[in-house]
C-alpha cells in the first residue's frame, strides 16, 4: 500500500463529504486507502460516509477523543508507506497526491511535507509554512508583530513570511491540515502526542521528526483549498485558550530550565491579553451599532428639550437637569432593548421592525412615565419628539452605513449578488434548482461552459473566457459544479479572479453548495436541509428571556410555589441552574439522538412529553416530537411545556412524568 489517507471528522458533515469526493479523484490512479474516524458526530456525518463512501474505513468513537488519538487510532490500523493526515474542510487537486508522492520517493531525507494552502476566497494561507515557536517567536506573534511586519526575518519566523511562497523549502512546522507523513519515519519519532487534545500535535511531531534528522519540506507545487474555521470558531475565547494551552504543553516538554519558565510565563500572560482582545473585539462587534444608536438618541433627545424649551415655555432654564441624567437615559435604555429584544439588530436593515419597535418602546416609555415621581415626568411632548427623533435618527443611521458599504440606499433590500453557475447544462439546473429549494436569492447571469470548446449560444461564454466574463458581467459570485471541472481548474480560477469575487463548489450528487469567504468565519452553506426556528437568534433570544423571566417570578413567588411545586430541594437547585444558562425551563424530551440533526440546546427540566395523557410513548415519537419542537418553535410552546408539567419544576433528572 503506498498510501493511507486519515481525515479525523466532527461535524462538519457536507465538508467532509466534498473532501472525500475530492480525495476520491486524487486518488484513483494511486494505491491508497482512506481513513475516517468520527470523534461522536452529531450531524449524521456516520451515515454519510457508510451510505455514499462504502470505499472508506471508518472507525466511529463513541466519545471525541480529540484530534491526536483519533489520528493515531487509524494510523495503527493503516497500511501505507506514506501517511496523509487531512482535514475534513480541505479540498485537493487531482494531481496533489500524485506530485506530493513523487517529490517524497526522490528526497528520501524528507520525513514529512505540506502543500500551498488556499483559503474558500481564494486567499494565501500563511500557515502552510512556519517556524518554531521559540520564546521570542511567540512573543512576536501574540503581541502582533508578525502582522505588522509579515516580511521580516526577525518579526515574522513564525509564518516565515520572508520566504518566497512559491518556492520549494525546508521549514520547522506544518500544518496538520495537509501533513504528508513518511511511515518509517513516524516508526523512529512516534505517533502524534496524545497529551494533545486540538492544537499544537502538528507543531510537536514537525519538531521531533527534525529532531529526528530529517527535514520537513514546504512543497508549493501543488495547491489545496482548506475553509478553516469549521471544526472550530476561531474568534471564541475557548480557541484562544485552547490554543495558548497547547502552546504551553508544547514548551514544557522541549524546553528547559530559564528558557522554559520564561516561555511558559510569557504564554500564561498571552492567554489573558489574547482573551481580554478578543473579549474588546467581539462585544464590541455585538454592540457597536446599539452604542451609536444610544448616542443618536440621547444627543437628539438633548436638542429636542433645547428647542422645546424656546420654542413652547419660551424659557431656556425651564427644564430641569435631572433629564440629562435620569430621563433621557432611561428613555434611550427602554428604545435600545427594545430593539434589542424584537430583532432589530439581527437584522438592521429591517426598516419596518425598526419603526415598530422604536413605537413599542415608546409605549413602555409612556407606562413608566405614569408610574414616576411628579419631580420627574418631564415632557410628554418630548417622548413624542423623541420617538420621531429616534425613528428619523436611526433610520439614517442605518442608511449611512448601508451606502458606506454598498454606494446605494436600499436599505433593507439586500441587492442580489450577480451571479454565474460553472457546469454543464444539467448540473447547473441542478444548481438552480438547489438554490431555490434553499431560498437563497441569485440574480442567475446565466452559465459558462466548463470546456473551452462549447459554443452552444445557451453559455454566456467557456471557463477559459472566465475572467473577461467577470468583466463584463461584473460577476460577484461563481459556483463550480464539481462534476464538470477539475478541483486545480477551480483552484487555478481562484487565483487569476483574485479575493472580489465569492466562490462556490457544488460537489456530485450532493444536495449542498459550500463555500467560505474568510478564514475566520465558519463556511457558507446552501443546502435544502429542514430550517429550524429554534436556531433564529430571536427566538433563542425569546427563549433565554423567558426562562430568566419566570425563573424571577417563582423566585418572588416562592412561599406559595413549595405548596404547589413537588420536590421544593430541587426547584432551588433548578432555579440556580436556569439563572446560570446551565438549564431551561423547557426543552428536548430524553433521550436526544446523537444523529437527529438538531439545534443544541440547553437541557430542559420539561420537555413536550410532560402532561401527555399517555405513559409509554415509542422512541420514534419522542424524537419525532423533539424535531417538531425545534422545527416549529415559538415561546408559546414553552409556556404550554410549563403550564402542563408546572408541579414538576423541581424535577432534577430528564424522567418522564405523565
Amino acid at each position: 500500500m503506498k498510501l493511507s489517507i486519515i481525515i479525523v471528522n466532527y461535524n462538519v458533515q457536507y465538508f467532509l463529504e466534498q473532501a472525500l469526493l475530492a480525495v476520491r479523484r486524487a486518488a484513483a490512479s494511486i494505491d491508497a486507502e482512506v481513513w475516517v474516524v468520527d470523534n461522536r458526530s452529531s450531524d449524521g456525518s456516520v451515515q454519510l460516509v457508510r451510505e455514499k463512501f462504502p470505499e472508506v474505513q471508518l472507525i466511529d468513537n463513541q466519545d471525541n477523543v480529540g484530534f491526536a488519538v483519533a489520528n493515531n487510532q487509524a494510523i495503527r490500523a493503516a497500511a501505507g508507506a506514506y501517511v496523509l493526515l487531512l482535514n475534513p474542510d480541505t479540498v485537493v487537486a487531482e494531481d496533489t497526491f500524485g506530485k506530493c508522492l513523487a517529490f517524497m520517493d526522490t528526497h528520501p531525507e524528507a520525513g514529512a511535507l505540506g502543500v500551498r494552502m488556499v483559503d474558500g476566497a481564494g486567499r494565501f494561507l500563511p500557515e502552510s509554512k512556519r517556524g518554531f515557536p521559540t520564546p521570542w517567536v511567540a512573543f512576536c506573534k501574540t503581541f502582533g508583530l508578525s502582522a505588522l511586519f509579515p516580511k521580516s526575518k526577525l518579526f515574522n519566523e513564525y509564518h516565515l513570511g520572508y520566504l518566497a511562497e512559491y518556492d520549494i523549502h525546508t521549514v520547522d512546522v506544518l500544518a496538520g491540515a495537509f501533513m504528508l507523513l513518511r511511515r518509517a519515519v513516524l516508526d523512529k519519532t512516534g505517533l502524534l502526542d496524545e497529551t494533545f487534545f486540538m492544537y499544537g500535535e502538528d507543531i510537536d511531531l514537525s519538531y521531533r521528526i527534525v529532531q529526528a534528522g530529517y527535514k520537513n519540506y514546504y512543497f508549493p507545487n501543488t495547491t489545496i483549498i482548506h475553509y478553516k474555521g469549521e471544526s472550530t470558531k476561531k474568534g471564541s475565547l475557548n480557541y484562544v485558550r485552547v490554543f495558548y494551552q497547547a502552546m504551553i504543553t508544547f514548551a514544557r516538554k522541549h524546553f528547559r530550565g530559564r528558557q522554559a519558565s520564561f516561555f511558559v510565563l510569557m504564554l500564561q500572560l498571552a492567554i489573558y491579553f489574547r482573551a481580554f482582545l478578543t473579549l474588546i473585539i467581539n462585544v464590541l462587534s455585538r454592540i457597536r451599532l446599539p452604542l451609536l444608536d444610544a448616542a443618536v438618541m440621547y444627543v437628539g433627545l438633548c436638542g429636542l428639550k433645547i428647542f422645546w424649551a424656546h420654542y413652547y415655555y419660551k424659557d431656556p432654564d425651564y427644564f430641569k437637569d435631572h433629564m440629562l441624567y435620569f430621563n433621557f437615559p432611561l428613555y434611550t435604555m427602554i428604545w435600545v432593548l427594545t430593539l434589542y429584544f424584537s430583532g432589530a439588530y439581527d437584522d438592521s436593515g429591517n426598516l419596518r421592525r425598526l419603526v415598530r419597535s422604536i413605537f413599542i418602546g415608546t409605549v413602555l416609555i409612556a407606562a413608566v412615565y405614569g408610574f414616576l415621581d411628579l419631580a420627574y415626568r418631564s415632557s410628554r411632548a418630548i417622548i413624542v419628539l423623541g420617538m420621531a427623533w429616534a425613528i428619523a435618527g436611526t433610520a439614517a443611521l442605518r442608511m449611512l452605513w448601508h451606502f458606506i458599504q454598498y454606494k446605494n440606499f436600499d436599505v433593507g433590500r439586500e441587492r442580489a449578488k450577480n451571479l454565474v453557475i460553472v457546469g454543464t447544462i444539467a448540473e447547473s439546473e441542478r444548481a438552480e434548482k438547489l438554490l431555490q429549494q434553499a431560498q437563497v436569492q441569485k440574480n442567475l447571469l446565466g452559465v459558462i461552459a466548463p470546456n473551452s470548446d462549447a459554443d452552444d449560444p445557451i453559455f454566456l461564454g467557456n471557463i477559459s473566457q472566465l475572467q473577461d466574463l467577470a468583466k463584463i458581467y461584473d460577476i460577484e459570485e461563481i459556483i463550480f459544479c464539481s462534476k464538470n471541472i477539475e478541483n486545480h481548474q477551480i483552484i487555478a480560477c481562484m487565483h487569476t479572479l483574485g479575493t472580489k469575487i465569492s466562490y462556490k463548489i457544488l460537489p456530485e450528487d450532493s444536495q449542498s453548495i459550500i463555500g467560505s469567504s474568510s478564514k475566520h468565519t465558519a463556511g457558507e452553506l446552501y443546502t435544502i436541509d429542514i430550517r429550524f426556528r429554534i436556531a433564529d437568534p430571536r427566538q433563542r433570544r425569546s427563549k433565554r428571556s423567558f426562562d430568566v423571566l419566570f425563573a424571577l417570578f417563582i423566585m418572588i413567588t416562592l412561599p406559595l410555589q413549595v405548596f404547589i411545586i413537588k420536590r421544593r430541594v430541587g426547584l432551588l437547585s433548578n432555579l440556580y441552574e436556569v439563572l446560570r444558562g446551565r438549564k431551561s425551563w423547557a426543552g428536548y424530551a430524553p433521550p436526544v439522538s446523537p444523529t437527529g440533526h438538531l439545534p443544541h440546546l440547553l437541557p430542559g427540566i420539561l420537555s413536550p412529553l410532560d402532561g401527555l395523557p399517555v405513559a409509554d410513548v415509542q422512541a420514534s415519537t419522542v424524537q419525532r416530537l423533539n424535531f417538531l419542537y425545534a422545527r416549529d418553535y415559538r415561546l408559546e410552546k414553552d409556556w404550554v411545556i410549563v403550564w402542563k408539567g408546572y408541579r414538576q419544576l423541581g424535577r432534577t433528572a430528564a424522567t418522564r412524568h405523565g
